[in-house]
C-alpha cells in the first residue's frame, strides 16, 4: 500500500502535490493531544472562543486567492468562480458565530421555589470531521466552527484529492491564536479513517460523502453510543409549474444542474415540467446549455472545468451509454465540446428527454453535467415522481403561487424545500436529509444541537 497521498490534478493529470499518509503513532498523538486539549477548552469562556474563531475568518478571507488557485489545481473548478467558496465560508461561519450565545446559552425553566434548575449545553468531546473534495471548504466548515464554538475539540480528515484544504484551516486557525490541540488534522487512508471513528478518544462524526461510506461509518460507530452527522449525497428534483416565470427557471435550473461540473449534493439532477411549458422550457435549456464554455479551469473564460477524475467522468459516461441505449434522446452535441474527450476528466454537459424512472440517469446519483427532463401533467404526478427516490436532500419548485409551493412541499420528502431557487445552503436553516439523504443536522440554531449534549442541574436549595 502507498504510504503517500499524490493528488492528480484534473486540469492536465500531472501530479499536483503529494502528501505522506499519517503513521499510526501520529494518529494516537493526535488523538491524545486533542483529549487533554478539550477540557481546557470547554472552560474557557465562549466571549474568548467566539474572538478567536472570528479572527480565524479573517485569516481565511485574507488568503481567499491563493485558497482559489489551490481548489481549481485540486479538483478542477473554474477560476471564475472558486473564490465563491472562501465567500461561503465567510458567510456561514460569521452565521454561526453569530449566534452562538443564543443558541449554547443555558435553559431556565419556571422559577420554583426552594430550587434552582436549568439546562446546559455541554460539548461532546473530540468530534471527527470527515469531509469530500467537491466543496472542500463549505462543507468541512458547517461542522468545524459550531464544533469548536461549543467548546469541542476538531479533528479533520480530508479527501485525498483535497489535502491542503485541511493544511489551510490548520494554518488559519494557528494564525488567529487557537490553542495547540484543539484543531488538528490527519492524512489518513480509509481503514486508519475507520479505526478512528472506532476509538474510544472520538465522541462524534460528521461525514460528508457517499451512501455506501455512510454506512461503514454508521457501522463503525454501532458498538459504541456515539452521534454521527451523516450528509450523504441527493438525487434532487426541479419541478417546473405552469405558472412559473420560464426564463427565470430556465437560467437558474441550468446552473444548479451544470454548476461545479455537476458534483454537488444538492444539485438539481432530474426535471419535471408541466405540459404546457414543457417543449418551451425543453427548448431554452438546451440553447442555455450549448453556451457553457468547457475547458482548462484555469482560464477565466472557462464556465464548465473538468470533472474531478477521469475515473468520475467514466462513471457519468456509463450513465449516459446506458440511458441512450434504452431509447433517451441525447439533445447536445458531443463535439460542439472540443475539450471533451473520452479517456480524460473532461466531459461535455448533457441533457435528456424521453426518459423514465427505469434509467440510472433518473434514479441514481449522477455527480456529473448530465440532467434527465420528464414531462408531467399537473401537480400530483410531479409530487410522486419527486418522491420516487431513494434521495431527500432538496427539490425546488419554481412558480410564481407561495400557496402552492407550500402545498406541495409539504409532500415532498426532502430536507429542504425551495422555491424559485436551488443549490443553495442558506446558514439560519437546517441542512439536513432524508432517507438515504443521510441523518443529522448543521448549520443554524439547530447545528449546535448535534455537536452538543444537554446536561441538567436539578439543585435543591432549601431542604426545609
Amino acid at each position: 500500500m502507498s504510504e503517500i497521498i499524490r493528488v492528480v490534478t484534473p486540469i492536465d493529470g500531472r501530479v499536483y502535490i503529494e502528501r505522506d499518509y499519517a503513521s499510526p503513532t501520529q494518529i494516537q498523538l493526535t488523538l491524545e493531544r486533542a483529549r487533554v486539549a478539550q477540557p481546557k477548552w470547554q472552560a474557557t469562556s465562549l466571549e474568548k472562543r467566539i474572538e478567536i474563531v472570528s479572527r480565524f475568518v479573517d485569516v481565511f478571507v485574507r488568503r481567499k486567492e491563493m485558497i482559489a488557485e489551490e481548489i481549481t489545481s485540486q479538483m478542477g473548478r473554474p477560476i471564475r468562480y472558486t473564490p465563491n467558496e472562501v465567500r461561503g465560508v465567510e458567510e456561514r461561519a460569521r452565521y454561526m458565530i453569530s449566534i452562538a450565545e443564543e443558541s449554547l446559552a443555558q435553559v431556565t425553566p419556571a422559577k420554583k421555589d426552594g430550587f434552582e434548575r436549568y439546562i446546559t449545553h455541554e460539548p461532546l468531546g473530540v468530534v471527527f470531521v470527515i469531509a469530500p473534495w467537491n466543496y472542500p471548504y463549505l462543507t468541512a466548515i458547517n461542522s468545524i466552527v459550531p464544533a469548536i464554538l461549543a467548546g469541542n475539540t476538531v479533528i479533520l480528515k480530508h479527501s485525498a484529492q483535497t489535502p491542503l484544504c485541511a493544511e489551510r484551516l490548520f494554518e488559519a486557525f494557528d494564525e488567529a491564536g487557537l490553542p495547540s490541540g484543539l484543531f488538528q488534522y490527519l492524512h489518513l487512508r480509509d481503514d486508519d479513517a475507520d479505526r478512528m471513528i472506532s476509538s474510544s478518544d472520538i465522541d462524534f462524526v460528521a461525514f460528508t460523502g457517499s451512501v455506501r461510506v455512510g454506512h461503514n461509518v454508521q457501522q463503525a460507530t454501532s458498538n459504541r453510543f456515539i452521534g454521527s452527522g451523516l450528509e450523504l449525497g441527493g438525487k434532487d428534483p426541479a419541478y417546473i409549474r405552469e405558472d412559473a416565470d420560464l426564463a427565470y427557471a430556465i437560467e437558474n435550473v441550468v446552473d444548479g444542474a451544470f454548476f461545479n461540473s455537476g458534483q454537488s449534493c444538492c444539485g438539481v439532477e432530474r426535471i419535471y415540467v408541466d405540459e404546457k411549458l414543457y417543449d418551451a422550457f425543453v427548448d431554452g435549456f438546451v440553447d442555455l446549455t450549448r453556451k457553457y464554455v468547457l475547458g482548462d479551469p484555469t482560464q477565466p473564460e472557462t464556465t464548465l472545468g473538468p470533472m474531478v477524475t477521469a475515473a468520475a467522468a467514466m462513471n457519468v459516461r456509463k450513465q449516459i451509454a446506458e440511458a441512450i441505449e434504452k431509447g433517451a434522446k441525447s439533445l447536445i452535441d458531443e463535439s460542439q465540446f472540443k475539450t471533451s474527450q473520452i479517456g480524460t476528466a473532461y466531459l461535455a454537459p448533457q441533457v435528456f428527454t424521453n426518459v423514465d424512472h427505469s434509467l440510472a440517469l433518473m434514479s441514481e446519483e449522477s455527480f456529473g453535467p448530465i440532467v434527465g427532463i420528464m414531462k408531467v401533467r399537473n401537480d400530483d404526478e410531479a409530487i410522486a415522481l419527486m418522491n420516487d427516490s431513494k434521495y431527500g436532500l432538496t427539490a425546488s419548485i419554481w412558480t410564481n403561487d407561495l400557496d402552492a409551493a407550500q402545498r406541495i412541499g409539504q409532500q415532498i420528502q426532502t430536507g429542504t424545500l425551495f422555491m424559485n431557487r436551488c443549490d443553495y445552503l442558506d446558514p439560519a436553516l437546517a441542512w439536513t436529509g432524508v432517507k438515504d439523504s443521510g441523518r443529522g443536522c448543521t448549520l443554524s440554531q439547530l447545528g449546535f444541537a448535534q455537536l452538543t449534549r444537554p446536561k441538567s442541574y436539578h439543585l435543591r436549595t432549601s431542604i426545609r
